[in-house]
């Protein structure tokens, strides 16, 4: 049965707010919040631990039995939602526990991708191509809500695992994991020449590029060919090249 909710002191709603605005908050709670329709059956389609379901007065949507059902004025929904256009849903999720880092040859590392629209739509793009995905340091954070709905639901089916830079450069360092980084350097090499399936591949931002750590560490470095009118490109379109290629080589 539905519970009604219809202040904004309500200490859940209160929980929810602080679960969109603070990545911090987000980690201590070990929780986040799924906005959409889309993105709550997604939530529940692939076995997160979804511990309610927040629905706006009026909106049909199957909770299923065992999930806390909210109900909330059309009013508090605008208040809790960060969308422009609040579709009325919400999943409260559980965020999955961190496995034991593992990496493995056809890896992609992102370091510093600082954008969550572009960190959303490269990790959707690695569900698609079925690519390993690790977030090393000052990347956005893969729970956060706008990147969530960048995924389409992506980061539940394949989590990213995250771990510092200094950890991945020692678990390559011991595993005898070769590392490539792409560069816009006259040093490297066209990307479709380097059997990435062999190797850990490193894409950084768009404004700063690989970080120091890793062009220090690294064996190769690649650049994708494109025209020379064009300096770069965005990071979620780079990185989308760097994951067929990764596809293309497994």
């Amino acid at each position: 049965m539905a519970e009604w909710i219809t202040s904004k002191a309500n200490s859940t709603v209160q929980h929810l707010r602080k679960l969109m605005a603070s990545r911090k908050y987000r980690y201590e709670a070990r929780a986040f919040v799924a906005d959409g329709i889309k993105l709550a059956e997604e939530a529940l389609r692939w076995g997160l631990q979804v511990e309610a379901v927040i629905l706006r007065e009026g909106v049909d949507f199957p909770v299923p039995a065992g999930v806390r059902e909210l109900r909330v004025p059309e009013g508090l929904m605008k208040e809790i939602s960060r969308m422009e256009t609040p579709q009325g849903v919400l999943a409260l999720c559980r965020m999955p526990e961190q496995q034991p880092l593992e990496l493995e040859p056809g890896t992609l590392i992102l370091d510093g991708i600082q954008d969550p629209g572009n960190l959303g739509t490269i990790l959707r793009a690695a569900d698609a191509f079925d690519i390993p995905v690790i977030l090393a340091d000052g990347c956005a954070d893969p729970y956060g809500e706008k990147t969530v709905r960048a995924t389409m639901g992506a980061v539940f089916r394949r989590p990213p695992q995250q771990a510092t830079t200094e950890e991945l450069l020692t678990l390559c360092q011991t595993r005898g994991l070769p590392i490539c980084v792409t560069t816009p350097s006259a040093r490297a090499e066209d990307i479709r020449g380097v059997p990435l399936g062999s190797v850990v591949t490193v894409i950084g931002s768009e404004g700063q590029g690989v970080s120091e750590a890793f062009l220090e560490a690294a064996q190769c470095r690649a650049i994708i060919p494109m025209s020379s009118r064009c300096e770069s490109l965005n990071a979620a379109v780079a990185a989308t090249v760097v994951l067929w290629e990764l596809r293309r080589n497994k």
